[in-house]
């Protein structure tokens, strides 16, 4: 497995690598806008039971992901439950720990899309795909 498809931080001892997550969160945006995913229909924030909410499983290396637009108050509150989107992710079994990935709206990364919990990780990424 290549070293720079894991990433050890303070709050988990292994998470996907930046690069892998926000590959993840292109394929379900750019799958989710074409209509190519399975719909469920949330029980919250969903009065009328409809089957909106795009919902795609993939794997990269031995990762497993669970991605979904965000379902929350504070998503719908914002008009952002197609702009947030939620990462879940495991491997090989051993727990399961998520991340949000949103565009950033400020700073040198506006208009970036960034892992909210990551952002020092986001910059250097960025900075390593313009050639800084």
């Amino acid at each position: 497995m290549s070293p720079a498809a894991l990433e050890a931080t303070e709050d988990s001892p292994l998470q996907p690598d930046v690069a892998v997550l926000l590959d993840v969160d292109a394929e379900y945006r750019r799958k989710a806008a074409a209509g190519k995913l399975r719909r469920i229909a949330p029980h919250r924030f969903n009065p009328t039971g409809e089957a909106w909410l795009p919902v795609m499983n993939t794997r990269r290396l031995d990762w497993l992901f669970l991605v979904l637009f965000a379902n929350t108050a504070q998503a719908h509150k914002l008009n952002a439950t197609l702009e947030w989107v939620i990462i879940f992710f495991e491997q090989d079994g051993q727990g399961e720990d998520q991340c949000t990935v949103v565009t950033e709206q400020h700073g040198s990364l506006a208009g970036k899309r960034v892992i909210r919990s990551r952002m020092p990780e986001c910059r250097a990424y960025y900075a390593a795909q313009s050639g800084f």
